[in-house]
């Protein structure tokens, strides 16, 4: 199996696309949750339960289509930075980082699936994709789904659908949700109203890192609500549309940026360009925004759009649990800080112009 270093080593696929095809959704994601019969959820289960149910899923995991040679490891056996670095990345989540024993994350060699075993669930299973592909996401977690249940019983009812640890997930057992970058709405000071519109339609926003997070860097995450009493490809239909409607406002947006307040706009950019090329200290609240500001000059070729793809890699790169990391020890927070800017600074170095013609 992959061993840890390695996989940090190679950015997953969906890291590493950014084109027009990027330029508003980042990534799609969809995670089915299932539960074996009989046995008690992970959060009711006594130790000896978790840990035979998570000898019962390795056994199969393991041999799955496309799993062979990846990153298979109990939680126990991670150090809190390495739970951080998997949680920075969308591998896992930040409740199956906080559980230990019994517990175990499954991911392959691409980083677009990735399986955690006894989370608040017995299995979730996650399938990443870049831009708006809810379907092909959908696709690779279904497959998987198909080849454990052949070997695994499922808990199941004919009325309720999939049994869930948490009710609001009866049904489908799926959450399928999209990363948008939604800086041309927030400068026209119309994410308030589109946002609210989004959850009139029954789906949910939600910051960087999930529920009862916070959107940092212009960054977020909508998805489905409900999951009971609704097929699959229904919910994925109307998800599509609304996020591939919300894709259209903001580049309408932009472009009415672009047209009516051009200065603002190349200022905003400038300015972004100029503390992350000069910044000695720079916290990740403050990174993360100015690294989206950038990222939009580059999607409306203000700057050369090959920043698009190194805004994305810093995005996470510059993460806290990514930053030490690479530095292999913890550090204090502003040693972080220090840290980031260089890695900033470094990689913009030589990519961006010295200044910005606002004739142009």
């Amino acid at each position: 199996m992959m061993r840890f270093a390695t996989l940090m080593k190679h950015p997953a696929d969906w890291m590493t696309s950014g084109d027009s095809e990027t330029s508003v959704v980042l990534t799609s994601r969809v995670r089915l949750a299932r539960n074996l019969a009989g046995a008690s959820y992970p959060g009711w289960a006594r130790k000896n339960e978790r840990k035979e149910v998570l000898s019962k899923v390795q056994a199969v995991v393991k041999d799955l289509p496309g799993m062979q040679n990846g990153f298979l490891c109990e939680l126990s056996d991670l150090e809190s930075l390495q739970k951080q670095v998997l949680v920075e990345r969308h591998l896992i989540s930040r409740e199956q980082a906080a559980r230990n024993e019994g517990s175990a994350a499954v991911i392959n060699r691409k980083q677009s699936l990735s399986l955690m075993i006894n989370e608040e669930d017995h299995l979730r299973i996650q399938a990443i994709q870049p831009s708006l592909n809810l379907e092909k996401a959908y696709r690779l977690a279904h497959q998987v789904d198909q080849e454990l249940e052949k070997k695994l019983c499922f808990a199941f009812d004919a009325k309720w659908g999939y049994l869930t640890a948490c009710p609001t997930n009866l049904g489908t057992g799926m959450r399928a949700s999209a990363m948008l970058h939604l800086p041309g709405l927030v400068l026209n000071e119309q994410i308030g109203q589109v946002l609210k519109g989004v959850g009139k339609l029954g789906l949910a926003v939600r910051g960087l890192y999930g529920e009862g997070t916070e959107s940092l860097g212009n960054l977020y995450q909508i998805s489905n609500q409900s999951t009971l009493g609704e097929s699959e490809q229904d919910i994925l239909r109307h998800l599509t549309k609304v996020i591939g409607d919300i894709s259209r406002y903001e580049q309408q947006a932009r472009q009415r940026l672009l047209k009516n307040e051009p200065v603002m706009l190349k200022d905003r950019v400038g300015r972004a360009a100029g503390i992350l090329t000069h910044a000695q200290i720079i916290s990740s609240k403050e990174a993360l925004n100015h690294l989206s500001m950038l990222r939009l000059g580059a999607d409306l070729e203000i700057f050369s759009t090959s920043l698009q793809e190194v805004c994305d890699r810093l995005f996470m790169g510059t993460q806290p649990a990514h930053l030490q990391w690479a530095a292999e020890k913890k550090l204090e927070p502003e040693a972080r800080d220090i840290l980031r800017a260089q890695m900033i600074r470094d990689q913009l170095h030589s990519i961006l112009p010295p200044a910005i013609d606002i004739s142009e």
